[in-house]
């Protein structure tokens, strides 16, 4: 009876009951983990493969795109211990609407623990489809043109990268059709290069202030005061500069109308006006030559560079966008560029300290603009030792779509990542 009462030595015996299924199930979890990775390795190399083929597809028969489709899988596939791989391809010509691909990959991997639950391999299968001819990009680039821009080589580091994703996103278009850029450059205005006669403009602001009084006010209200006459400087010598809109259509996309003052947008005067924007064109070598002509100068007002980015891919006034053919499938991007944190907008800031209104308003707009499945990008360059930028971080579609650089440097690499990303959206599944 004492025998049967014992208890010691059980904790070594349950654990030698115990050990085998959880050795096993600590093994289990590395054999996924080696399947999950091994996984992930082959879909990129099938998705990257869908794209070279897509690149270099012109002339090609369906039985060249085959055999390059599977040359190319079979050598960016890295991972030696998948056995048994094989691809399948179906290729779709274009006929008018854009061609595809579509690409299948399986293969075996051997398990190191699982075999002794019965299981010696885990099957991988992945599939990729990429599109061209009917996927059409128009990406909007709005590019900080403020006084600290000039600081550090970030200017002619932004004007290299910005040329150079111009380079590499053309280079996927098949068509000119296939991808129109626009190009915003901001301070906290934008400048739309002297259109003074467009019924979307109210002069009314800008007559406050430019013009002359016969006795002696420098604005029409203090002349007014003085009981003089205030003549209006001729629109004609409005150097372009536009400020915001009147809220709260300055984080709208509502079109511009006559009968409606507040949608108008309004000139003004700035002294730091930036390089002229322009809208949606397939003219690389003008955006680029437009690029070059960019000048530091001004305080920060991101929403006014945003805004007129997204309106740049509006079919209506101010910019009118070519119109979308139907049975195409269009992606719109916007990038914006900023190296400090917003200072000042029409109706806020002092333009040297961080105004956190500005922000409001830029959310705000965020807010719209994604709503609107407008994919955005931020990019804050921060060589001044500021605070991480809340409101351009909030702005990216996704948290991978913001980048935080500390030196021009990284511009060229950001740019880059988002060339390939956007080569990327080609990519159905």
């Amino acid at each position: 009876m004492r025998f049967w009462r014992d208890e010691r030595g059980n904790v070594a015996l349950l654990f030698g009951i115990c050990v085998v299924p959880l050795l096993l199930g600590v093994g289990m979890a590395i054999d996924y983990t080696r399947a999950v990775n091994a996984r992930t390795a082959m879909q990129a190399a099938l998705d990257n493969a869908a794209l070279m083929v897509m690149k270099d597809s012109v002339g090609l028969s369906t039985s060249e795109i085959t055999a390059r489709a599977q040359s190319y899988f079979q050598g960016l596939l890295s991972r030696k211990d998948i056995n048994g791989v094989s691809v399948t391809v179906s290729y779709t010509p274009d006929t008018g609407k854009g061609a595809s691909l579509k690409l299948g990959a399986t293969g075996a991997l051997p398990t190191d623990f699982m075999r002794i639950a019965g299981y010696p391999t885990m099957t991988l299968d992945v599939g990729s489809t990429a599109a061209w001819g009917n996927t059409r990009l128009r990406v909007a680039l709005a590019l900080d043109s403020t006084g600290s821009m000039g600081q550090h080589g970030k200017m002619p580091a932004m004007q290299s990268a910005a040329k150079s994703l111009i380079d590499q996103l053309k280079a996927n278009a098949k068509n000119p059709e296939d991808l129109y850029i626009s190009l915003v450059p901001f301070n906290t205005h934008i400048n739309t290069a002297k259109n003074y006669q467009k019924a979307w403009l109210d002069w009314s602001y800008w007559e406050e202030e430019n013009g002359s009084c016969s006795k002696g006010g420098n604005t029409r209200t203090k002349c007014a005061s003085k009981g003089g006459t205030w003549t209006p400087d001729d629109h004609a010598s409005w150097n372009g500069c536009i400020t915001d809109r009147d809220e709260p259509y300055d984080v709208q996309k509502t079109p511009p109308a006559v009968s409606n003052t507040p949608t108008l947008f309004q000139p003004e005067q700035f002294d730091q006006c930036p390089a002229e924007l322009i809208p949606l064109t397939t003219d690389w070598l003008g955006l680029k030559a437009r690029i070059d002509a960019m000048k530091a100068g001004g305080p920060t007002n991101q929403p006014v560079g945003m805004a007129w980015a997204w309106l740049s891919m509006m079919q209506t006034d101010p910019l009118n966008a070519p119109a979308e053919t139907a049975g195409y499938n269009y992606k719109k991007i916007i990038i914006v560029l900023s190296d400090g944190l917003n200072t000042k907008n029409k109706k806020s800031g002092n333009g040297s300290t961080h105004d956190t209104y500005v922000d409001g308003r830029q959310r705000l707009l965020c807010d719209n603009i994604k709503a609107d499945k407008v994919t955005v990008y931020s990019i804050q360059v921060n060589t001044d030792g500021d605070p991480e930028s809340d409101v351009l971080k909030y702005c990216a579609t996704s948290p991978e779509n913001f980048f935080m650089l500390t030196s021009a440097s990284q511009i060229l690499s950001a740019f880059d990542q988002i060339a390939a990303s956007l080569s990327k959206l080609r990519i159905a599944k």
